[in-house]
């Protein structure tokens, strides 16, 4: 995998950090009650993570340095969403790549709409704009209106959660003790329809001792592991995700640890300030 696409597939796992839509829309097997009393626990917050190399496998990488500031705000009818990163990487013979990117979001907490635009830029110059919205029924289906690129449409299929829902998803499926949540997934994020997803849940685990951060005292988490396929390619008997996420999620939707798994390497992220941020209506 190239740099670029390392930093576009950093943005996608990433966009996974935003706090969760209403209870309408596809539930997946979460009940309504469930899904309201998940959504009244998260927190608009503003987070600042440092990235590192993880993993290098036979890659060249030889090392990651970045940094990832994410806000969420309450928008009283949606929720807004910035995330704001650089990644810079550098193989065995030192050369480095540095990549920025700068996301942002606005989805409707009825799970009916999204607002998404990134831009990317490698070593100064812009190589990625993604921009549009995507309107979804009841159902999950609706359609991808891309402005950048103009013109370009993608059909979204039924059952399709946008990136908020699936943070409360992941964490009421665990509080639930189910260990698996499939459903395609659709973030804004390229300029491609949604992408079938497998989340591998663990166990719900108690608070634990003393929290660095005040935000998440007291607070039960689960850790998350989530497998990011072409559409339909996990049906055809495809057995490699094109990558993979793996988050420590607290119950307010906070996530404290990061790792996300491109195959030839990985990149960790540690949460180094936390913060609440203020809003709704």
């Amino acid at each position: 995998m190239s740099a670029r696409h390392a930093v576009i597939a950093a943005a996608a796992a990433l966009a996974l950090l935003a706090t969760p839509t209403e209870a309408a829309g596809p539930s997946h097997g979460v009940g309504a009650e469930a899904m309201e009393a998940g959504i009244k626990r998260m927190a608009a917050h503003r987070a600042a993570y440092r990235l590192d190399l993880g993993e290098a496998r036979n890659s060249g990488i030889t090392g990651v340095r970045g940094a990832m500031v994410f806000d969420v705000q309450d928008a009283c009818e949606g929720w807004a969403t910035r995330q704001r990163m650089t990644m810079t990487i550098v193989d065995r013979d030192g050369r480095e790549i540095e990549t920025v990117s700068d996301y942002a979001t606005y989805e409707a907490k009825d799970n009916s709409s999204l607002r998404f635009s990134l831009t990317q830029t490698t070593e100064g110059a812009v190589s990625q704009r993604v921009a549009g919205e995507a309107s979804l029924q009841p159902d999950g289906s609706g359609r991808v209106t891309f402005t950048e690129p103009s013109g370009r449409t993608e059909e979204l299929p039924a059952g399709t959660i946008l990136p908020t829902r699936h943070t409360v998803l992941s964490i009421e499926t665990a509080r639930a003790g189910r260990r698996i949540l499939t459903a395609p997934l659709f973030d804004g994020t390229t300029d491609e329809g949604a992408q079938d997803t497998t989340t591998i849940i663990s166990a719900w685990s108690p608070p634990q001792g003393q929290p660095r951060f005040p935000m998440l005292a007291d607070l039960s988490s689960a850790r998350i592991r989530i497998a990011f396929f072409e559409r339909g390619a996990a049906g055809s008997g495809a057995s490699q995700p094109e990558y993979e996420v793996g988050l420590r999620y607290f119950e307010n939707g906070v996530a404290d640890e990061i790792v996300m798994d491109f195959g030839e390497f990985s990149v960790t992220g540690q949460l180094l300030e936390l913060q609440p941020l203020s809003g709704g209506c």
